[in-house]
């Protein structure tokens, strides 16, 4: 008998759960408290680099001080505020800042990061490749080869730490294959770059995407097969039951009108997914997941350049990320970055802005960064592992898909394709072992 499972979140796992799920014969119903790809699955980078996948918490964290992660300007911020809850958190991401520790977490990220890319390719087969691109914008489900993927150091001494880091993922297991490039190099492949940048890396292998174009055609595929995707409705309660999991939700009639209204509705489905990232630890502590999820927001815009570089661009050291994007206004690079530690709702910070400009200011040239579009900020649901939660709670028919930090975008089909199978058979996967929500 067909199982009807409601997956709260419309963003990359969340809209890959249910697809995946309609798969395997189950009627799905997708409820999100904004709108398809509202949150971080908008305005991130777009990148699907397994090569880069890895635990959050690393040495080189703690080596940052005090002073520095309490300044805006600083690519790791968390404003001192009295908060339980964050600095429970904070805790724990320091205990696995450590080599023994990033090395378990790496090992678990292998097996997923081996399927990642052949998930996106299931995706696209079946939501219209043939969509492609029209006026130079995609409009289906489609990925872009990463050609070249540069990141990009002022010296070699600055470059050395991150291929130490990509010997240790290919070291986890891992094949991870690279070219060390001088900074002339680099420029003939991204004239887009300053002459202060003296070192870089080329990784291969790598691909990135359109955030919003890939959702929204994603979105529409569930719901051409039956999916019902109900858009401004903030699930308040989830409560197992004897016949099913009863769901809880507010519904705005319309978004962003000064005469909505509001109704409370109720429904009972089969089974539960939990996927609203930064958002997700309000519902799962109700049902036993005793992880902290902490927002680690980030920032972006886009910019006019006048050479686009044909693939990203990646300035370790800052923490920033540009990402070659089609528009409706032609070729545009989005640039976004940094890592803040703060409530998924707190007020769009400014100096985050200014601190990306000025941190890669110097190492662009014919970028014009003050001429910019798009501002946004979203809030990656981050664990204090590093690892994300995916699987079943304590709750009888009630999973959790989140927690991904930086790597929700690229590890969102596998992760709907593994917990779909889950939730289908009964049986764990072996790769979704390490992501128990209750450890």
């Amino acid at each position: 008998m067909s199982r009807h499972v409601a997956v709260v979140g419309a963003g990359m796992v969340g809209l890959s759960t249910a697809w995946h799920l309609q798969q395997h014969g189950m009627k799905v119903t997708v409820l999100d408290r904004s709108h398809v790809a509202a949150g971080s699955s908008w305005g991130n980078a777009g990148w699907l680099t397994p090569a880069l996948t890895a635990p959050l918490p690393e040495p080189a964290v703690l080596g940052y001080g005090i002073k520095a992660v309490l300044s805006p300007a600083s690519p790791v911020y968390v404003p001192l505020r009295p908060d339980p809850r964050l600095l429970r958190f904070l805790g724990g991401f320091t205990r696995h800042s450590t080599a023994r520790r990033w090395g378990v977490g790496m090992r678990a990220y292998v097996p997923l990061n081996a399927r990642a890319l052949d998930a996106f390719d299931e995706l696209s087969d079946a939501t219209g490749r043939a969509d492609g691109v029209i006026d130079g914008v995609p409009t289906g489900a489609v990925t872009f080869p990463a050609d070249p993927f540069l990141a990009c150091f002022r010296t070699p001494e600055e470059r050395a730490p991150l291929v130490a880091e990509l010997d240790h993922i290919d070291a986890a297991g891992q094949e991870v294959k690279y070219d060390v490039l001088t900074g002339d190099e680099a420029r003939a492949l991204a004239p887009a770059l300053s002459g202060q940048v003296g070192a870089a890396v080329q990784l291969h292998g790598q691909r990135y995407l359109h955030p919003p174009a890939f959702l929204q055609a994603l979105a529409s595929a569930v719901q051409a097969r039956g999916g019902r995707i109900v858009e401004a409705a903030t699930v308040t309660a989830v409560e197992p039951g004897p016949d099913g999991v009863s769901v809880t939700a507010r519904v705005d009639d319309a978004l962003d009108t000064p005469d909505r209204t509001t109704s409370e509705v109720r429904a009972r489905f089969d089974a539960v997914v939990l996927a609203n990232g930064a958002w997700l630890g309000s519902l799962a502590r109700r049902v036993g997941v005793r992880s902290v999820v902490q927002a680690g927001r980030g920032y972006s815009f886009s910019v006019s350049s006048a050479q686009v570089p044909a693939g990203p661009v990646y300035f370790p050291r800052q923490r920033v990320a540009c990402t070659p994007l089609a528009t409706v206004h032609g070729p545009r690079l989005r640039v976004a970055g940094m890592m803040e530690f703060r409530a998924p709702d707190a007020a769009f910070d400014h100096r985050r802005i200014t601190a990306i400009v000025d941190s890669v200011r110097p190492l662009l040239t014919g970028v014009d960064l003050d001429d910019r579009h798009d501002e946004w900020v979203g809030s990656r649901p981050c664990t204090a592992d590093g690892l994300p939660l995916i699987g079943a709670t304590a709750a009888p028919g009630v999973f959790v898909a989140g927690g991904h930090g930086m790597w929700g975008m690229a590890l969102g089909p596998v992760t709907g394709k593994l917990l779909a199978e889950r939730i289908a058979t009964g049986r764990n996967p072996a790769e979704l072992v390490p992501f128990d929500p209750l450890r």
